[in-house]
């Protein structure tokens, strides 16, 4: 039995405007992603003279992963966008904190979707509003209850 089937919250409550709140909070998350990683580059490179400048390309997928990684197998088990946005995303078959491996998988397999846009689609058709990157992370994004 699925964690979604077990909880005493109805579906609506759990899904009611998931997908509009997930974009927000995406909203929320790029900008802080991006000073986090320009304050690292700074860092960086303050702390390295300069030799650190062949670091800059990689920095900010490696900052986002960590960011989500982190964040979302934390105690809170949401980005800051995401808890804004009264989200969280737990494992989709026990309803379990998400580990650190698949929350950072499903950041990775979010932002390697950009690239082929209609797999969002998906999102309009499952029953749960799950997006491709959540079912290949065995994730479910659902309002914090």
């Amino acid at each position: 039995m699925s964690y979604v089937a077990s909880v005493p919250a109805s579906r609506a409550e759990l899904f009611a405007a998931v997908r509009t709140r997930r974009v927000i909070a995406l909203a929320i998350d790029l900008p802080l992603i991006a000073l986090l990683s320009a304050l690292i580059w700074l860092g960086l490179l303050i702390l390295t003279f300069g030799v650190s400048l062949i670091l800059a390309p990689p920095l900010l997928p490696l900052v986002a992963f960590f960011y989500n990684g982190l964040s979302v197998s934390g105690a809170n088990m949401a980005t800051p966008g995401m808890r804004a946005m009264d989200l969280e995303m737990r494992m989709r078959e026990s309803g379990a904190r998400a580990p650190f491996i698949n929350a950072a998988a499903q950041a990775l397999f979010f932002y390697l979707s950009w690239f082929f846009p209609l797999v969002f689609v998906v999102s309009l058709i499952d029953s749960e509003k799950r997006c491709l990157h959540d079912i290949l992370a065995g994730v479910i994004v659902t309002r914090r209850l």
